[in-house]
């Protein structure tokens, strides 16, 4: 809903054309490499490939299309984990039309965009202390699934899965696995 509601409403701009739509991860950077936009926007959390990983492939793969967030997560972790894979703008769903239009145009230009409250924010707020494997690992803990499973998953021994889940835990002062996922979700880390 929100992703016809936004196409439809910046299909108003006169300058701006939405050339295409996809409601995952993967079917987007497929529509980017077939047709190639100026912008793109994306959201973090989808199906398949998330917007970071979306924003990393198209920076791997040396793709011209420029990459903005337009997301309900306004947290720091979020925003500096998008700005380390090259997105160049990060606004949340409430922005107003004109204000994501003129983000899309500044975007365009070479610019960059990002929400004003969550620059701030981000200004003040610590490091993301997690590794990706770190992150990984959470990730899979948070979906209850065990540390034998999820080194299955990462290719990893059920030892190395609990070292990591350990160290993530001491990392975020956490007492468990649990806690340490639900410490990183809030700070926008995975």
């Amino acid at each position: 809903m929100v992703l016809g509601a936004i196409s439809t409403l910046l299909g108003f701009e006169a300058d701006l054309v939405v050339i295409g739509q996809a409601t995952d991860g993967d079917a987007a950077l497929v529509m980017v490499r077939e047709l190639a936009p100026d912008v793109l926007l994306t959201d973090i959390e989808m199906p398949g490939l998330s917007g970071i990983e979306l924003a990393q492939a198209i920076a791997a793969e040396g793709l011209a299309t420029r990459v903005v967030i337009v997301t309900t997560f306004g947290r720091p972790g979020y925003l500096r984990r998008a700005q380390a894979a090259g997105v160049s703008g990060y606004l949340l769903k409430d922005t107003p039309v004109e204000r994501l239009a003129d983000a899309i145009r500044k975007v365009a230009g070479g610019g960059r965009a990002i929400a004003p409250d969550l620059a701030s924010a981000t200004w003040d707020a610590g490091d993301d202390p997690l590794t990706d494997r770190e992150r990984a690992a959470l990730r899979l803990a948070e979906e209850g699934l065990s540390n034998k499973e999820i080194g299955q998953r990462l290719t990893l021994s059920p030892g190395t899965v609990r070292n990591y889940l350990s160290e993530a835990a001491a990392k975020l002062g956490a007492g468990n696995r649990v806690e340490a996922g639900r410490i990183a979700r809030v700070n926008g880390w995975l």
